[in-house]
This record gives structure tokens, C-alpha cells and sequence, in this order.
């Protein structure tokens, strides 16, 4: 087993004490490392010198023997801060997975690349157990053998980076050192489905007097399915998804004190999801043609996700002063297009002109796109006898978003029969972007930043960093953070940090419009999603939104007494004020104001985006490490722990919805939120190595989660309880020659499934909903690493 695989900077490492020795000795060699939540340059690193909680995770043995195939997998069974659930029957949701940290929302984490920050995606999810209403970042974009380091800066960065960093920040450090190597890798589900092709490549080349770092990247990963007969033709497992990736990451010398760098990178997806059944005999002619689905049919829900990103910069020396420039560009589009479906209200006009009741069966339902370029200006300095050694640090960043939606083909949203009782309008499964959700806008940020990092004794850091922002859309924002770290003894220091942090809302959850098809009891019902400032909005009184306020608190301590152990506990909290959240479901019946105007839309229901709700999480990361000789071999054995609890502490209608506070966020969008990923995560593995073998076992332990039922505690349906689960992953390492390595290996081995639910109540009408570890139980996989 390669020993440089170990989380240097963990709070929550999960890596092994040998891997730690050597990446220790990895970081020792390096000339200069840039650690997330410092802007002070290191010449050496260690898990328990940091200030605030960072892991660093060297992903060499994840790309060359690990299980998982993307990044969004593989960070779930590192990190136990780290949450990400891929879903099943939640529309665009299924398409891109969402990741988050410590319990919150995944637009509360902020990605870097090489520290430079990274575009969200166009989708806001609206579906699902996990991130609802929220966007986020999608970490399968990047190829896994593009990638060096990942860094996890555990604690609210935002008066650092800026908006997005309440639970944290995530920076993805890309490879550009010399050398080639190739994965090819196949794995599959223990059921015989969920086939995963994976074939990738990098080659580091001297260019220039510099280096570059190629990657290409080819995944095909195949459909599965749980539902079975019971659900036919239901599909309730893993969307199909097809990724073809290229990257670059380069850094070249343009004078003695200069150097440009640049980073390309650019993804296709191709992703299918499967929609909700439409039945053969109760959906006809309202949803269903007789002519076309005579038996019922699930429609294909497809996705053309294009991702693109580029940054480019310079940096140098002036006087002493380090100085960054960059430019960075990033754009996300997601196109769909619905399959295995037809336009009911086309198929029934058909009929009723003597046809034989047939529609076109696919769509081009329109999409969304989401572009921004961000400019940054760095500058730092050390001065070694300026109170024993400081680090002062400034600069300025301008940011331009923008945000689009485009509608689709008519056929995928007109009411054609127009009779008001014959077939329903849209393409079933995903009715089309309409002309009038059509949008098209944009906002800028300005920042200026300072931050300055002492050690006024050789025992003592203080660091403290103040932001100021302002958006075009909502105004001003200023932010603070005070740190400190104490060496109290040998081995032993203690930590702690506060900060004010901001999330300014995106620009997804400002504008975007839709109106789609949800099955509640399993039952159809047409839904519009109402952009603030629309007529609905307004019929609410629901004001602009704002950003959402944090204020982060973080102590805690770590011990490393002999250099085979070292042991970390950090308690946090974090409050959030005006947390902007998907409103509950408003129609006549429970808001008769919005009567006549959902009526005259044709649709059932209504929600939105609102300011409304103030949270607190409170949680606590423990790890240890100890690293051991064992006969021939060595054995390493580590433990990490995540608890946290989000708790809603305020709901705060606008003075229209006085009284609603019920429908604005129901008891079941608050389960949502307070345990939309499980309360308690735990890794415990041993991994040990002798000569060319080398095998690990890892138990991962999943805490209870409690989701909220349609029905619901008020109409005597109990909520559904998911108890607690440990999976065990376990794998087997053949160094056949100095450049192959042969892995195999299983995930999930004994088959751990979600606890069973009524399907009548859960989110994607399956037994169990997405949750934990996922629900398509065991998996097993093989990969080849050679190194040339």
C-alpha cells in the first residue's frame, strides 16, 4: 500500500499513520506549500500545527487502487465532515450530485481550484432528501487523476474568500509534475447492474522551462435498478451517465521573479434519469395515450451538461512582495431532453380530430446556463522580526455572474387540446421551459480583503482577516475572523476560532422559473416555482431576497505525544440568520389570496425563495492515528468521527404570511434542513502492508436521519426514521512490478440497505429514499494503475 496516502491537515483524517510518515516527508521536500485558510507560504506542514481544522488529502491512492470512480464518491468515504448522496427520481437533481460540508447546504461550501474559486452549476435542486433549493458545485467535473491534493478548511472562511464559505471551503490542488500514469478500472453492483467503465490518463511534461499537466478522462457508468416488479416500469437507482473530460494545468517562468500558470479544463456529460411511472389505465387520457403507452411508461429525463473553466494568472516578486494576478472564467449549461414521453394534450386534440391520439414522443425541454468570470489581485509579505514574525496579506477581487434560462420546443409545454379536461399539458416527466420563464441576468460584486498572521511567540499564532463586499443587486457586506493557536505542551495545542461569514443568494435561486409535474401519495399535481419579484412573489408580499449571515465559532485541541500517534478534537457552531430556503406548497386551500392566480396558470400549487429561517450546528470532529509494526508488515489503524446538529431556531414569515409559518417551511422542508444528510458519520479502518501486498478494511458508520412524511405527523402518518448503518469497504493491492499495481475490491460487502419506508411517503416513492450510504447496496470493482 503506497504510504503517501494521509490527510496531513485532519481534523477528520481517515488516512492511515504510515501514509502520514511519508506524506510528511512529501510535504518536508516541497519547497513552498499554500494551505487553504492561511495566505502565509510554508515550507512545511503538519496535522496538528494549524490554526483552524484543514485536511489535506493526497489523492494518489485513491486514483491509483481506490473504489470510488469520481470525486464526489470518494470524498464521502474520506471525510466524514463531507456529505454527498447521488439520487434517484429527483429530476435535474439526479444529474449532478451535490456535496456539502458539516450538515449545511451545499451552496454554503466554496470550491477553489489551485485556489482560485470555482463556478457553481445551473441547477438548483429542487427534489430529493439532500439540498433542497440549493445549487452547488459539481466535484465530478474534475478528472480524479487530474488531481494532486484536495485541502478541507473546516470552519467559516468567508471574511477570507468571500460568499459560500460558511461551512467551509474545498480547495482542489491539480497535478503538473513530471511523469505519466493511466487507471483503467470496471466496476458494478452486486445486483449485476450499475456497470462502471472508467479509463484515464495523465502525463506531466517539462515545457518552456515549466510544466504542464495533461489529463483525459473517459467514464461510462451504466443505470441500475432497485424498484423491481412492484414498481414497474419504474426505474429507482443510479442515472446513466457518460463523461468525457480534458484538463490542463500549467506554470511557466517569464522572468527571474515571474511566473504565469494557467489552468483549461472542459467536461461533456451525457446523464439520463427516469421520471415517475405514468399508469396504463387511471393516467389515460390525462397523462397517458392508450395509442402510445398502452401498458404505462416511465419517461426518460435526459441531460447535456457542458462544463467549461479557465483560469490564468501571474505570479511575482516586487520588493519583496509577493504578488498574484489571475482572471478566471467558468460556465455550466444543462440542456434537457425528454424521451420515452409524450404531450398528453397533443395526443387527445389527435384523437378528437379522428387521429389515433399520438404525440412526438421527445422534447428539447429548454435548460439553464450560469457563467462567471472572477478577477483577483494578491499580495503578501512575511516579515520574520515584526513582533516575531508576520504575514500581512491584501487584495481585491470583482466578480460578473450570469444567469440564463431558455425555453424549450413548444410541443414540450403547450396545452394543445385546450378543452381544460382532456390531456395535460407538457411533455410527461419534465414539462418545457415555457417563453415566460425565459430570463436572462446578471450582477457584479466588488471585494477588498486584508488579513495579517503573528507569532508574537514561538508558542503563539493570531491570525485575524476583515472583508468588505458590495453586490449590485443587494448592497454591502463586511465580514471578520479572529484565530488563534497555544502549544500548551509538548504535543499538545490548543485551537480556536470566531468569524462573521455571509452567502449571498445566487442567482438560480433569484430567478429561476418553472413549472413541473410532483407526485405527492403518488398522485400528479402541477407546481410553478415563482422568481422573486414575479406576480406571485409579490401577491405573497415576499420581499427581495439577501444574503444569509453566519457567525462561526470553532475550539478544540490536538495532541500528538509520540510520532506513531496523534489524536485531534474540534467542537463548532454555527448560526445562520435569514438562511434562504424553498418555501412549503401555497394554493387555494391554504392560501386563498393565490387562488385566482394559480388558477389562471392552470397549476395547483405554488412556492419560492424566501428569506425565512435562522438555524444553529453544533457538532464535533474527533480523529486518531497510530501507526504500528505487525509481523513483516505494518499495520496502520484510524479513526475519525463527525456529530452534527442542525436545529431551526426561527421561522420568519413576511408580514403577508403572518400565521402561515406552517406552509412557509412545513414540518417536513424542516426535517429537510435539519437532517437532510446523517447526524453522525464515522470511519474506523486498518490497513496494513507487507512487500508487494497490501489490503485495508473500513467500516463507515452512518447516524440516524428523520425525514418528514406528505402526509406528516398532523395527519397521523409517523415521520420516516432511518436508523443507524455501517458499511464495510474492503480491498486487496498486487504491486506486480515497480510500475502496476492490480486492485480489487467491494464497497457495501454485506449489502447494508436504508431502513424500509411506506413508499407512499417518501420523496421518490421507492422503500427508501436516498440516504446514508445510498440504496443500491453492494458493490464490487477492479482497476489496473501503471506508471510509464
Amino acid at each position: 500500500m503506497s504510504p503517501k496516502f494521509h490527510a496531513l491537515m485532519s481534523a477528520v483524517a481517515l488516512l492511515g499513520a504510515a501514509q502520514a510518515a511519508q506524506a510528511a516527508d512529501a510535504v518536508q521536500s516541497v519547497e513552498r506549500v499554500t494551505i487553504v485558510g492561511t495566505r502565509k507560504t510554508l515550507t512545511a506542514a503538519s496535522s496538528t500545527d494549524t490554526v483552524v481544522p484543514v485536511d489535506l488529502y493526497d489523492m494518489s491512492r485513491s486514483t491509483e487502487s481506490g473504489g470510488q470512480f469520481d470525486l464526489a464518491q470518494t470524498l464521502q468515504y474520506l471525510s466524514p465532515s463531507f456529505n454527498s448522496t447521488r439520487q434517484t427520481g429527483a429530476d435535474g437533481a439526479d444529474l449532478i450530485d451535490s456535496a456539502a460540508l458539516r450538515g449545511l447546504g451545499s451552496d454554503q461550501t466554496l470550491v477553489l481550484v489551485n485556489g482560485k474559486r470555482r463556478h457553481t452549476v445551473a441547477l438548483v435542486n429542487l427534489f430529493g432528501a439532500r439540498n433542497r433549493g440549493a445549487t452547488g458545485t459539481d466535484m465530478n467535473s474534475l478528472p480524479l487523476l487530474a488531481i494532486d491534493t484536495v485541502q478541507v478548511l473546516r470552519d467559516g472562511a468567508a471574511a477570507q474568500y468571500g460568499s459560500d464559505a460558511i461551512a467551509g471551503v474545498i480547495n482542489i490542488q491539480l497535478k503538473k509534475r513530471a511523469g505519466c500514469e493511466a487507471v483503467a478500472g470496471f466496476g458494478q453492483y452486486s445486483a449485476g447492474d450499475g456497470k462502471n467503465y472508467l479509463a484515464s490518463a495523465y502525463c506531466g511534461v517539462s515545457l518552456a522551462g515549466g510544466s504542464l499537466g495533461i489529463t483525459g478522462e473517459w467514464q461510462d457508468r451504466g443505470r441500475s435498478n432497485r424498484g423491481g416488479a412492484d414498481f414497474a416500469p419504474r426505474v429507482i437507482g443510479d442515472t446513466a451517465v457518460k463523461n468525457k473530460t480534458l484538463y490542463l494545468n500549467g506554470e511557466f517562468p517569464l522572468a527571474r521573479d515571474a511566473k504565469a500558470y494557467f489552468v483549461a479544463g472542459a467536461q461533456d456529460r451525457d446523464a439520463s434519469s427516469v421520471a415517475w411511472a405514468r399508469d396504463g389505465s387511471s393516467d389515460i387520457p390525462t397523462r397517458n395515450s392508450a395509442a402510445m403507452y398502452p401498458d404505462g411508461f416511465a419517461p426518460f429525463i435526459n441531460g447535456d451538461v457542458a462544463d467549461r473553466y479557465l483560469i490564468a494568472g501571474l505570479r511575482s516578486s516586487l520588493n519583496g512582495w509577493d504578488v498574484d494576478v489571475s482572471q478566471t472564467y467558468g460556465s455550466n449549461s444543462l440542456r434537457y431532453t425528454i424521451a420515452h414521453t409524450l404531450n398528453a394534450s397533443i395526443a387527445y386534440k389527435d384523437l378528437l380530430a379522428g387521429g389515433k391520439g399520438v404525440s412526438a414522443s421527445s422534447f428539447d425541454a429548454g435548460g439553464f446556463a450560469f457563467k462567471q468570470a472572477t478577477t483577483n489581485l494578491d499580495v503578501s509579505r512575511y516579515f520574520p522580526e515584526l513582533l516575531g514574525g508576520s504575514n500581512i496579506a491584501f487584495g481585491a477581487e470583482a466578480r460578473q455572474e450570469r444567469y440564463s434560462i431558455m425555453a424549450g420546443e413548444p410541443g414540450s409545454y403547450i396545452d394543445a387540446d385546450g378543452v381544460g379536461f382532456g390531456g395535460n399539458a407538457g411533455s410527461q416527466g419534465f414539462p418545457g421551459f415555457q417563453p415566460s420563464d425565459e430570463t436572462r441576468r446578471n450582477r457584479r460584486s466588488q471585494a477588498l480583503y486584508a488579513d495579517w498572521e503573528v507569532t508574537p511567540t514561538s508558542g503563539l499564532t493570531l491570525d485575524a482577516a476583515l472583508r468588505a463586499e458590495h453586490y449590485s443587486d443587494f448592497g454591502n457586506t463586511t465580514t471578520g475572523k479572529l484565530a488563534a493557536s497555544y502549544k500548551a505542551a509538548p504535543g499538545l495545542l490548543l485551537r480556536g476560532a470566531a468569524s462573521t461569514g455571509f452567502r449571498a443568494p445566487s442567482l438560480q435561486q433569484l430567478y429561476f422559473s418553472s413549472t413541473f409535474t410532483d407526485f405527492i401519495n403518488q398522485q400528479p399535481l402541477d407546481v410553478v416555482l415563482a422568481p422573486n419579484g414575479s406576480k406571485i412573489t409579490q401577491a405573497a408580499g415576499v420581499p427581495a431576497l439577501k444574503q444569509e449571515k453566519s457567525r462561526n465559532f470553532t475550539l478544540g485541541f490536538t495532541w500528538k505525544p509520540t510520532r506513531s500517534f496523534e489524536a485531534t478534537v474540534d467542537a463548532y457552531q454555527i448560526k445562520i440568520k435569514d438562511r434562504i430556503v424553498l418555501s412549503g406548497r401555497f394554493d387555494d386551500s391554504n392560501y386563498p389570496a393565490l387562488g385566482a392566480i394559480l388558477q389562471g396558470l392552470g397549476v395547483g400549487q405554488a412556492q419560492f425563495f424566501v428569506n425565512s429561517v435562522d438555524t444553529r450546528t453544533q457538532g464535533l470532529d474527533v480523529t486518531a492515528s497510530h501507526r504500528s509494526a505487525l509481523g513483516a508488515g505494518k499495520l496502520n489503524t484510524f479513526l475519525a468521527l463527525n456529530m452534527s446538529r442542525t436545529t431551526v431556531t426561527g421561522v420568519h414569515a413576511p408580514a403577508m404570511l403572518k400565521g402561515f409559518e406552517d406552509v412557509l417551511l412545513s414540518e417536513r422542508e424542516r426535517l429537510f434542513i435539519e437532517q437532510g444528510g446523517p447526524r453522525a458519520k464515522a470511519t474506523l479502518g486498518f490497513e496494513y502492508s507487507q512487500g508487494a501486498w497490501s489490503g485495508d478494511v473500513k467500516l463507515i458508520h452512518f447516524g440516524s436521519q428523520t425525514l418528514g412524511t406528505f402526509t406528516g405527523t398532523a395527519g397521523g402518518e409517523p415521520n420516516a426514521y432511518y436508523k443507524p448503518k455501517t458499511s464495510a469497504d474492503m480491498s486487496v493491492s498486487w504491486q506486480a512490478t515497480p510500475a502496476l499495481r492490480f486492485t480489487v475490491g467491494g464497497n457495501n460487502v454485506f449489502n447494508v440497505k436504508p431502513t424500509r419506508q411506506n413508499d407512499l411517503e417518501t420523496d421518490n416513492g421507492f422503500l427508501y429514499d436516498s440516504v446514508q450510504f445510498g440504496l443500491n447496496g453492494a458493490s464490487y470493482f477492479a482497476r489496473a494503475h501503471y506508471k510509464f
